[in-house]
């Protein structure tokens, strides 16, 4: 990690040339990784082998809204095979068992994890794999597409992220993403940053899966539902110790782009595996813990099961 930046009245000076490991360069990896190889930082993507190839020979382009359109640079590996300062962990949830193998632990040492997964329960996992001390908690929010191999389309105006832990240990951290481009924040309580973000998601996730409808369609036409499938899962969050709120959460989709569609409709309708088990179970084994009774949510779950 480059050394801590400084804070003046011009704001936050660039951090130092840093060596990042993104495993799984998709529509979030892939995004990241270009936008770190922009500004200056060395980054090795960890893929499969057709994908490493492709990416040696021609690096990442992205098409983007926010960031304009551009092609960096990147170094790409079928393993991590040298100690980098940080590793994104961004494949999918379904994927992240048979990739986490392309990261061996002591190449982390000294260096931190940053999963920017969907889900909660990925961190625990992660903690029993590396180390607590190695494994920052943390969720981005953006719209970003892997359309073709080494090809990024980043649809939201936006890209954020929340780190879950204490300021003076991650500010280093926030101020290299935040440079790069993405809007970080460093926030005390880690079950309000995962679960705020799953209790948005698995609402969005979950119907217009099921419906295969843009968001704008679903705030509209089946409000009810929404709102309904809303207060249930930020029901789950405060009882996880998360300080979700209903009310908010509607607000956020209502200002959210009319034609966004989630992750989880793209999988469908592409026929990949869904990250079903990731948000929607780990949504109804929460529930199942506390206590709290989240019929919507059971019902979508069991329909986009069959």
């Amino acid at each position: 990690m480059p050394h801590p930046a400084s804070v003046g009245s011009a704001g936050v000076s660039p951090p130092s040339p840093a060596t990042v490991a993104v495993l799984g360069p998709g529509g979030v990896g892939g995004l990241l990784a270009a936008l770190l190889s922009r500004a200056g930082h060395r980054v090795i993507c960890i893929a499969g082998e057709e994908t490493a190839s492709f990416l040696r020979r021609n690096g990442i382009s992205v098409r983007s809204g926010q960031f304009g359109d551009f092609t960096a640079r990147v170094e790409a590996d079928t393993a991590l095979r040298e100690p980098v300062g940080l590793c994104l962990v961004t494949v999918k949830h379904t994927a992240l068992d048979a990739a986490l193998h392309r990261i061996p632990a002591h190449h982390l040492d000294g260096g931190l994890l940053l999963p920017l997964l969907n889900g909660v329960e990925h961190v625990a996992a992660l903690r029993d794999r590396y180390g607590a001390q190695r494994v920052v908690p943390a969720v981005i929010r953006v719209e970003s597409t892997r359309s073709a191999p080494g090809v990024i389309e980043h649809g939201s105006p936006f890209t954020e992220i929340d780190l879950a832990g204490p300021q003076d240990r991650l500010a280093e951290l926030a101020a290299l993403l935040t440079s790069a481009g993405a809007e970080t924040r460093v926030l005390a309580d880690e079950s309000t940053v995962l679960w705020a973000k799953l209790a948005f998601l698995a609402p969005f996730a979950l119907l217009t899966t099921r419906y295969q409808l843009p968001i704008g369609v679903i705030r509209t036409e089946r409000r009810e539902e929404l709102a309904a499938l809303v207060e249930e899962t930020a029901a789950v969050g405060r009882a996880c110790g998360a300080q979700t709120d209903a009310t908010r959460i509607l607000a956020r989709y209502d200002a959210f782009p009319a034609g966004s569609r989630s992750s989880m409709q793209r999988d469908a309708k592409a026929g990949r595996p869904l990250e079903l088990d990731a948000i929607g179970g780990a949504l109804l084994r929460a529930a199942e813990r506390h206590g709290i009774r989240v019929p919507h949510a059971e019902l979508l779950v069991r329909e986009l099961t069959c």
